[in-house]
């Protein structure tokens, strides 16, 4: 059945998606509620194929229960959701229908419900991860190399608490955000690795598994090993939240980092700064009102969605309480993670597709850079008249930028004029004083460190 977009609720659904199909479709196969029943369903086969492989069910039930299985279908199990009022029960009600007589019996057979949903949430978001998210962050991670091994040379000056500081490479800077996104990519895949499922029974303590089966502990371990999953080491009738939670956690952290990295970039587009600018389509509109107004929406949007999904992580928070062996408080949050993780990925696809076609102004950054270049010396210059032995140089080149304020003449030339700074002067290298007077060569190691972390995560990602 084709898809109704605009008749969707959610904004991700419609709004956000709608411009990639082929994305919002390779989501929709982990994250939708067809996915989520057919996840559900993949857990039941796997106990029934653990159990014959346990010698507990026969064979030709493990092959019934598993092609039925696959053959549910979501309307199915939402149908006999609205009879059972039990989403699991129908679900099993379903497949129990669609297989002989005899096979019933064997249907979710000694399990609980928080079994097939803990152990379905833990392989659909591993999968998710693995096969969509980390794709999508990888590729960006990419561009962002790419572009910083392309600008590592490019004069660009350093700000601090909104103010120039002293000079960088702009490729330095994107290095910057190469290695948060690097480090957030292994977070986020050791996360989903360790997600965990069950297969414990209604409190976790293996009790009617314990009726039928010699080691529950090994069917357990035999479903999760069908599933490609690792089991809980204790679980109640719930899976421990603090594997799920770690997952989210990383999700928001990396959306947190892309959200930096957007709101610098709708700072370097700011009118007095001008120093990258979006892609302007020839027949894009930026203003309702103003015919010439650039707006750059795009990373604006990016931080949009930070501001949309960074407090969910307080809900999933919350659900890390639940009473005894369960309770069902988390119910309705949970089925909300879908949002969390499809929100993370748009946000990377966005950032990716808009810093692909970024322009960088490298004579607007050169140009910012002089308006501070003659105060901006004052470091290098205190820095070398110390190593020459003079006592108190910070305040020394301090009492010359207040000088230089007021005169308007530079720092250098006002140190040059100075007898008493003379002796220490003197000293300097050829070398030394080019940095002086070019203040523009004053960018440390900023070349060398783009191209060591841009080497490092292209090694570690396998980025091409």
């Amino acid at each position: 059945m084709e898809r109704e977009i605009f008749a969707n609720i959610s904004p991700l659904d419609h709004r956000y998606s709608v411009g990639n199909e082929e994305l919002w479709q390779r989501m929709s196969d982990y994250l939708s509620e067809e996915a989520a029943i057919r996840y559900l369903a993949k857990v039941e086969a796997a106990l029934a194929k653990a159990l014959a492989a346990q010698g507990v069910a026969p064979e030709e039930a493990a092959e019934e229960i598993s092609r039925a299985a696959g053959e549910v279908r979501p309307e199915e199990v939402i149908a006999e959701e609205a009879k059972t009022r039990h989403n699991i029960r129908a679900l099993v009600n379903v497949i129990q229908a669609k297989v002989s007589p005899q096979v019933r019996p064997w249907v979710h057979f000694t399990a609980t419900s928080a079994d097939i949903i803990d152990s379905a949430n833990a392989l659909r978001y591993k999968e998710f991860t693995r096969d969509v998210l980390l794709p999508q962050l990888k590729e960006l991670i990419g561009t962002l190399v790419e572009m910083a091994q392309r600008e590592k040379d490019t004069l660009q000056v350093g700000r601090t608490h909104g103010q120039h500081a002293v000079p960088i490479t702009f490729g330095y800077y994107l290095a910057g955000y190469v290695q948060r996104l690097g480090t957030s990519y292994q977070r986020i895949q050791e996360a989903a690795e360790n997600l965990r499922g069950k297969m414990a029974g209604a409190v976790g303590a293996y009790n009617a598994s314990s009726l039928v089966v010699e080691d529950p502990l090994a069917l357990e371990e035999q479903v999760m090993a069908e599933l490609g999953i690792k089991a809980s080491p204790f679980a109640t009738q719930v899976v421990e939240a603090e594997y799920m939670l770690a997952l989210m956690h990383e999700y928001v952290t990396c959306l947190g980092i892309l959200a930096n990295f957007a709101d610098d970039m709708r700072h370097l587009q700011r009118t007095e700064i001008g120093e990258v600018g979006e892609y302007f389509a020839p027949e894009q509109v930026g203003s309702s009102t103003m015919p010439h107004k650039r707006n750059p929406w795009n990373y604006e949007h990016v931080k949009s969605l930070w501001k949309t999904f960074l407090p969910r992580i307080m809900t999933v928070y919350m659900d890390q309480i639940s009473e005894h062996q369960r309770d069902l408080s988390n119910s309705a949050s949970s089925r909300f993670l879908a949002e969390l993780a499809a929100g993370c990925v748009l946000a990377m696809n966005r950032l990716n597709q808009v810093t692909k076609k970024l322009r960088v102004d490298a004579e607007a950054m050169r140009r910012n850079f002089a308006a501070s270049a003659r105060m901006i010396v004052a470091e290098p210059l205190y820095i070398l008249l110390a190593s020459k032995g003079h006592p108190d140089a910070h305040e020394a080149v301090r009492v010359l930028t207040l000088e230089a304020e007021k005169t308007g003449r530079p720092v250098v030339e006002l140190a040059k004029s100075k007898a008493e700074l003379e002796p220490y002067l003197a000293q300097l290298t050829t070398e030394q004083w080019k940095v002086l007077e070019d203040p523009a060569a004053y960018t440390g190691q900023a070349a060398r460190k783009t191209e060591l972390i841009c080497n490092h995560w292209i090694s570690q990602l396998n980025i091409s």
